[in-house]
């Protein structure tokens, strides 16, 4: 496994009523942790880590008998979720995937993978185990997750461990734990608004119960969530289903980690605006949460694919957002670039950005932003780049009181900044 580094990690487990405890680690073996199992059998210790390195070390818990956890490496920890663009593998069909398999040797890289599993009650226990990176294991995990550690270890040189828990087809709500729609009329609303499906559960709360809340004890540096098209069933739900699964995972753990999470990619989802309505619900977290980031997929895409093939941009991505926010800080050119300011200015209505350098159309000319006046009839609008800022007009428009970009489900970003990353589609009411 990989724990935590310079952190207190929680080391548990079940015993018999009363009977004593101790935990060494071989980075200090001088510290003997003690405690005694509770009348229910149940135990819990913190354990300090040391810096990250590729030593091994091991672990022993002893009470009545004696296990000993070996090749126990210190780094970083990242929990990976989702619905099927997180759970998709090397074996499911990405880019290169021959060669991508024949590489993935790396014994200081550790995956664990959750079984999947569904229960109406939070569960203590779960099915999986920490495995070594190779190609062997490597072409049945997510390749997503895989990608992200791969490329935070080549810049960081410590371990890195991933546990992946997702599972595709399912909604959003599945994965919250029940207590949100007990405090949350309107969420729970929108739970009711979810039809079966055939390849996954749709029931609220079965998966947190069986495939987060088993693992919530284990210190991880943040999570990776890619999900969100299930949930065009329920669109309009979606911003504050998302910020109350942050928020409940977050008081959970008993952590403020980082929460990156990928927009999903425009597809012929055949439900009119819903998709667009889940990314600019997904822009809006981005905007509204803090200490998350969200990972543009817009452009490694087709838009009849549900499932795009290239996870290997995506996961750099999500590492570049790591590095960038925690890691190496000040690596602005690696994170996407997002609207902040609206002016409007007679009949024009300008745009700035944070990350907003070197913006730029590809190709050369736009057709996605629109405008609408009081009416609220949205016409073709001309985009003009001037220092870094967007300028929007329109002949039919000569007040303009609304302005969106790219508002379609299948619509492919054509506004990039200077690292070649895309702008998200988004609506702006000018009142607001």
């Amino acid at each position: 496994m990989v724990l935590e580094q310079n952190s207190k990690v929680s080391v548990w487990g079940f015993a018999k009523a009363g009977e004593n405890i101790a935990v060494v680690a071989s980075w200090n073996e001088k510290d003997t942790l003690k405690t005694i199992a509770d009348n229910l059998g149940k135990w819990k210790l913190l354990l300090q880590t040391p810096a990250g390195s590729y030593t091994p070390y091991t672990v022993s818990i002893t009470g009545y008998n004696r296990i000993v956890f070996k090749n126990v490496l210190v780094g970083e920890v990242w929990f990976c979720s989702g619905q099927s663009n997180m759970e998709m593998s090397a074996n499911w069909g990405i880019n290169n995937k021959d060669e991508e398999i024949r590489n993935a040797e790396y014994p200081n890289i550790r995956l664990f993978k959750t079984d999947y599993r569904t229960a109406e009650y939070p569960q203590q226990d779960l099915g999986g185990e920490w495995q070594v990176c190779t190609p062997e294991t490597m072409q049945n995990f997510s390749a997503i997750a895989y990608f992200f550690a791969r490329d935070i270890q080549a810049k960081l040189k410590v371990p890195i461990g991933v546990i992946c828990s997702a599972w595709g087809g399912t909604y959003i709500e599945s994965w919250a734990p029940n207590e949100i729609f007990i405090n949350h009329p309107f969420l729970a609303e929108g739970a009711t608004k979810i039809p079966p499906v055939e390849w996954g559960p749709n029931r609220t709360s079965v998966l947190f119960n069986a495939m987060v809340n088993p693992i919530i004890p284990y210190k991880i540096a943040g999570v990776l969530w890619y999900q969100g098209e299930q949930n065009t069933a329920n669109p309009q739900y979606y911003k504050e289903m998302l910020t109350a699964l942050i928020t409940s995972w977050r008081k959970n753990w008993n952590d403020n980690f980082p929460f990156y999470f990928a927009q999903i990619a425009p597809y012929n989802y055949g439900k009119g605006t819903a998709g667009v309505e889940i990314r600019n619900a997904q822009l809006q977290v981005a905007e509204t949460v803090p200490n998350t980031k969200m990972i543009m997929t817009g452009d490694l895409c087709t838009v009849d694919n549900i499932h795009p093939k290239d996870k290997q941009d995506v996961g750099l991505r999500f590492a570049n957002t790591a590095l960038y926010n925690i890691y190496i800080p000040n690596i602005d050119s690696l994170y996407t670039p997002l609207p902040t300011d609206f002016l409007v200015n007679k009949n024009k209505v300008v745009i700035s950005f944070s990350n907003g350098y070197g913006l730029r159309f590809k190709p050369k000319n736009n057709h996605l932003f629109e405008l609408a006046g009081a009416d609220g009839v949205y016409y073709p609008a001309v985009a003009v780049i001037e220092k870094n800022k967007i300028e929007v007009s329109s002949a039919q428009v000569k007040n303009p009181v609304k302005l969106r970009y790219a508002w379609s489900n299948t619509a492919l970003p054509d506004l990039f900044n200077g690292a070649g990353l895309p702008v998200s589609s988004f609506e702006k009411e000018m009142s607001e």
